[in-house]
């Protein structure tokens, strides 16, 4: 893995794809234990959170449904604290068990908007799946049940995760160099 550019910023190596590869499995082997007899449907978080509900997706061994919702709260490289839904839910969830998929939870303020939003459509329960958790940036008190890895407040790309858009089709994780 080598350094990268993207716009104006240097991005170093931070976890290899074979490292995040290692992270989904273990993940979706939990869920798959967690929801064995149900039919969960994942909720994922674009556009952050494709690549990462995709690989989870394919390593879930149960019956399961994904959907996705957009939202968004990030500006260059920092959060807005400003929730733009974009697109809704258009699935009826009353009754379902969801797990939310997001690529990562810093603030919190995403998470939090989203499950007031989900929270009114009664469904049975909600979970949090996330790729990636920054506890020191953390704004509100959330259970995240499931976290790929905990990493500390540095500004990441790759595997779906961007600055001003690009990034995303990175297979491995960059940090801010």
């Amino acid at each position: 893995m080598e350094n990268i550019q993207l716009h104006d910023k240097t991005f170093v190596p931070y976890f290899s794809a074979e490292e995040i590869d290692v992270w989904v499995k273990n993940l979706g082997q939990k869920i798959s234990e967690d929801y064995n007899g149900k039919t969960p449907l994942l909720i994922a978080i674009l556009n952050g959170a494709f690549m990462f509900a995709s690989d989870l997706m394919k390593e879930v061994s149960i019956p399961c449904e994904i959907s996705f919702i957009k939202s968004s709260s990030y500006s260059g490289t920092e959060s807005t604290g400003q929730l733009n839904e974009l697109i809704g839910l258009a699935e009826n969830i009353e009754g379902r068990h969801l797990i939310i998929v997001e690529d990562i939870v810093d603030t919190g303020n995403s998470m939090v908007k989203t499950l007031e939003s989900i929270k009114d459509k009664k469904p049975a329960s909600i979970e949090i799946c996330t790729l990636l958790y920054k506890p020191e940036a953390l704004q509100h008190k959330m259970e995240l049940k499931y976290i790929g890895k905990e990493i500390p407040n540095d500004f990441v790309v790759g595997y779906g995760l961007d600055y001003d858009g690009h990034g995303r089709n990175l297979d491995a994780l960059y940090v801010l160099g």
